[in-house]
């Protein structure tokens, strides 16, 4: 089975075509409150923002090289919400300078049988998960704290077991290309988190293995 997926952003969005810069780490569970009382400290929103999240990811392998993969997700604290659906491309090598990992992302909104319309193109479902957690906001940017939680028995989310005794901790910001900058906002903003969470720039390639 693969490894849980390289991030757990949860269903807020219908930007399409944008570039995401993003950081991430990770935090003990004995640590949760300690974090979340520093983020309500620094960002917009001093209560944060709920969700509770499935998701399926669908590979689609070609005659060579890596398969193509997507990303289903619905709400299950809001079922009658739109699913969306999600690319990320590879990373950009470019700059090593950056302070952030940027990647192509494209994130849809589509209807309740997109799953039945991604099994008759051809893909093929490879995992799913459950992540339930918090949204915090800091300008253009999103803090998100998750714990990430497989399923026992395919598509029951009432049956789950956590994958770990911590939490994921993403911060990220969809920009238009080359608005490189904002990775330096994010380096900024993650240094005042230190040492409760060192968010990172983390090659999701190295994560799948």
């Amino acid at each position: 089975m693969e490894a849980p997926p390289v991030t757990s952003m949860p269903v807020t969005g219908g930007t399409i075509n944008m570039m995401e810069y993003l950081l991430q780490g990770s935090v003990l569970d004995q640590a949760l409150e300690s974090l979340l009382h520093r983020l309500r400290g620094l960002c917009d929103n001093m209560e944060p923002e709920t969700f509770t999240d499935h998701e399926l990811v669908y590979l689609l392998k070609g005659q060579q090289g890596n398969p193509f993969i997507l990303r289903a997700r619905r709400s299950l604290s809001h079922p009658t919400a739109p699913w969306h659906l999600r690319y990320l491309g590879q990373p950009e090598v470019g700059d090593k300078s950056r302070h952030a990992l940027v990647r192509n992302c494209v994130d849809v909104a589509a209807s309740h049988s997109l799953p039945e319309f991604l099994n008759e193109m051809g893909f093929r479902m490879d995992h799913e998960f459950v992540a339930n957690g918090h949204i915090f906001r800091k300008g253009v940017m999103k803090i998100v704290v998750s714990k990430l939680s497989r399923i026992l028995v395919p598509g029951n989310t009432d049956n789950t077991e956590r994958l770990s005794l911590s939490y994921l901790v993403e911060l990220s910001v969809l920009a238009p290309a080359g608005q490189d900058t904002v990775s330096e906002d994010m380096r900024s903003f993650a240094e005042q988190l230190k040492p409760l969470v060192h968010l990172e720039k983390i090659d999701p390639s190295k994560q799948r293995h």
